[in-house]
């Protein structure tokens, strides 16, 4: 009878072992809180929060001053955005470093702040803003650059339409964030389309050959 007390003993010891092993090789195989977060995840992209419509800006030039009637209804982060940077004099001392004939000019890249035009037209705050699309291409409109139609926009480069022409509706319409529209001053807008253009790097032509520079851009 002790005989059979101590069998039975040392079998509920060997069952008690043999669980306790298989209950922590199962734990080892899930994954734990602690190795999902060493997982890599994406970086969002910063949406800068919105603000009033009706805002006005002011671009200054070395060839004059123009002013942009911003669209926070229609583009609220876009112009949000923008406004942040002309608080923060981002765009102070940057080019209009490509024109396009007949079709835009386009700035405010911090890489043109130098003489490598190698750099112009690569640089930015080192974000996007998500596409807003819904305003048109009409002459004076504003819009902001991306590397692919209907993508993020660039974080600070923008372009200005200064032709009125349905190749140009046909090409940035649905595709390209517009967030406002010249108000006053599009002769001067007029006067920078015209700069005579040279080839750049990519053969395309449209690097000024005399710099135009954006003094500074005011928000009222």
């Amino acid at each position: 009878m002790k005989l059979n007390k101590i069998l039975i003993g040392l079998i509920i010891i060997v069952v008690a072992v043999g669980a306790v092993f298989y209950l922590n090789s199962r734990k080892a195989q899930a994954p734990t809180n602690e190795q999902n977060q060493t997982m890599p995840n994406p970086t969002p992209t910063p949406t800068p929060p919105a603000t009033s419509t009706g805002s006005i800006a002011t671009i200054e030039t070395n060839m004059g001053s123009f002013e942009v009637t911003l669209d926070a209804k229609n583009a609220p982060l876009t112009v949000a955005n923008f406004i942040k940077l002309a608080n923060e004099n981002y765009c102070n001392n940057t080019k209009f470093h490509r024109i396009l004939k007949d079709f835009v000019i386009q700035g405010c890249d911090p890489n043109s702040k130098t003489g490598d035009a190698s750099t112009w037209g690569l640089g930015g705050p080192g974000y996007t803003v998500p596409a807003e699309l819904g305003l048109k291409a009409n002459i004076g409109a504003i819009g902001m650059a991306s590397t692919a139609a209907k993508g993020p926009s660039s974080g600070s480069q923008f372009f200005i339409v200064t032709t009125e022409d349905p190749n140009n509706h046909a090409a940035l319409d649905g595709n390209y964030t517009f967030f406002g529209y010249v108000t006053k001053g599009m002769e001067v807008v007029t006067k920078i389309a015209a700069v005579a253009v040279q080839p750049n790097l990519q053969g395309e032509p449209s690097l000024p050959v005399t710099a135009v520079i954006i003094n500074k851009i005011t928000i009222k």
